[in-house]
């Protein structure tokens, strides 16, 4: 069993850990390998250690000091940090603590990705296929239902095509001041939501936020506080964005966010028109997104418009069948807003017993074995 650490930027928190041997494996510059001594260490306890926010810190405290062109540090740095070890038997015990969390929070991701296949599969079976029950419940094209011309191709008979604009509002974000941002979070601060929390394909990524913002600065600010069910589009491709150019993720909590620059907002004006679930899906879709950035302003970076946004063209189904798409997927995503809840309180639970248990401030008791908790 091995660990990886990625030498480059320790704060990114690029690491992992190999469970099972990969056959020609070959582990890319910038990353470290550590191949544990089993008679000392226990491999899930030695990962667990080193991903400690203090010993990440620490790392990066030393890349900031390299010489190199961006920070970076020398594995030797690592074999350097001094350890004190428990005995095997209780570091086991601390590992499968932390792991049985970690494989909990695993498995609700992989449910949210089943939950996000299904609604996605619907959408492309009745609004791409347009195979979406007609009034005798059959699949409508494959059943004789009439098809016309429109600016996107053929479309069901009483559908139509809108801009964007006209069944959403747009909110491009607030251009914060560097000396406003805060590097703690508090319970009187929101999060400062960045391109680099969204995620390829519509997910969003907690744990990348890293600024934050005193409420009581953004108490003129309210069109820019992100609610559940908002979209989140990113529109500059900054590099290592440069994937994510358009696509959008779902807000899946209300009032924890605050909108950061080149980041956009998108929200229904009407929900009976057209709701959230359709609106993600569609938005995220290759066709849309393709569009979308062939109509991009270019030059050193590529950016998006709000215009070039709300000028979208997009198929609005009639309300009989956005309505019953709209009942079926948005219990799947109230479902995954739930499951993405307990992932929260889980990651904070683990991250709480992290280093508490890593400096023995708790014990884990072993068989046969009377412990005092340290205050």
């Amino acid at each position: 069993m091995y660990s990886s650490e990625l030498t480059v930027r320790p704060n990114q928190r690029h690491y992992g850990i190999i469970r099972k041997e990969i056959e020609n494996l070959i582990v890319s510059t910038g990353f470290a390998v550590l191949s544990p001594n089993l008679k000392k260490v226990n491999p899930e306890y030695l990962y667990w250690y080193l991903t400690q926010d203090s010993i990440v810190n620490y790392l990066q405290s030393i890349a900031e000091t390299s010489t190199s062109a961006y920070p970076s540090i020398k594995p030797s740095v690592i074999g350097g940090l001094e350890i004190d070890l428990p005995k095997l038997e209780e570091q086991k015990a601390i590992a499968n603590i932390l792991s049985t969390l970690d494989e909990k929070i695993e498995t609700n991701n992989q449910i949210n990705e089943k939950l996000e296949e299904m609604a996605q599969a619907l959408f492309k079976h009745w609004f791409v296929d347009f195979e979406f029950p007609n009034e005798n419940g059959k699949p409508y094209k494959s059943s004789g239902g009439e098809m016309v011309e429109s600016e996107l191709g053929m479309i069901p008979k009483g559908w139509k095509i809108v801009k964007l604009g006209d069944v959403i509002d747009f909110q491009n974000g607030y251009a914060f001041k560097s000396k406003d941002l805060l590097d703690v979070e508090s319970d009187s601060t929101f999060r400062v939501f960045k391109m680099g929390n969204i995620k390829k394909g519509g997910g969003i990524n907690h744990s990348g936020t890293k600024s934050y913002i005193e409420r009581d600065k953004c108490q003129n600010l309210s069109n820019y506080i992100i609610k559940k069910g908002d979209l989140l589009m990113c529109m500059t491709d900054m590099k290592s964005n440069v994937a994510l150019l358009g696509h959008t993720a779902l807000m899946d909590r209300d009032n924890e966010y605050i909108l950061n620059q080149r980041v956009g907002l998108i929200r229904t004006k009407d929900s009976k028109v057209i709701n959230y679930p359709y609106l993600y899906i569609l938005t995220n879709s290759e066709d849309f997104i393709n569009n979308l950035r062939s109509r991009a302003n270019s030059g050193v970076q590529v950016n998006l418009s709000t215009k070039e946004i709300k000028d979208s063209l997009i198929c609005l189904p009639d309300q009989k069948v956005h309505s019953l798409f709209n009942e079926i997927t948005e219990r799947m995503f109230e479902k995954s807003f739930q499951v993405e809840d307990e992932n929260q309180k889980l990651t904070l639970i683990r991250d709480t017993l992290l280093p508490k248990l890593m400096s023995g401030e708790i014990r884990v008791q072993l068989e046969d074995e009377v412990l005092e908790v340290q205050s």
